[in-house]
């Protein structure tokens, strides 16, 4: 019986490979989000700025991961103004503690798992969520991810799974 695990890796600042594969994660992340913004709360609802991050440093390691989840965002603010500025702080933060547990879980677990996602992205929203509301004081405004971004929660879990081990599972 094969197995399917997918090779994972901790690629270096000085690696080409590392800004090619951070560009191509930007890329998925500017456009995701604008597919998801067609909806109604589509952002908030299937958190899409997340995907290619989670995807990016459990594949490459947390230096993928830190590119993806600073350049999108602002990247995205500076085109499209969407995340609005004022949560743009809040925004990064979940993004690098995103990119930050995903390659320690990477480097930890050796495989990705569906078990190993669903600890990362819960990992990154409860810490996420607890530094937002340090950020802009509103215990509502914080949880807002877990009142309305369970669906794009399960979305990164699932289909971080999925993209890994069988889109770039090499």
């Amino acid at each position: 019986m094969k197995t399917n695990v997918a090779k994972l890796y901790s690629l270096p600042y000085d690696a080409v490979k590392t800004y090619v594969a951070a560009g191509l994660f930007v890329l998925g992340n500017i456009a995701l989000p604008q597919l998801c913004h067609l909806m109604p709360q589509g952002g908030m609802v299937w958190l899409p700025i997340y995907f290619f991050t989670l995807v990016g440093a459990y594949k490459y390691g947390w230096r993928v991961g830190l590119l993806t989840a600073v350049l999108s965002p602002v990247l995205n603010s500076l085109l499209f103004g969407m995340p609005a500025v004022a949560v743009l702080p809040a925004i990064l933060l979940k993004s690098c503690v995103l990119a930050v547990a995903a390659g320690l879980a990477a480097s930890y677990f050796k495989k990705a798992s569906l078990w190993a996602l669903a600890t990362v992205v819960l990992a990154y929203q409860v810490v996420g969520t607890l530094g937002e509301w340090a950020m802009c004081g509103s215990f509502a405004v914080a949880v807002q991810d877990f009142r309305l971004g369970i669906p794009g929660m399960l979305l990164q879990v699932a289909g971080g799974y999925w993209f890994i081990n069988h889109v770039i599972k090499r």
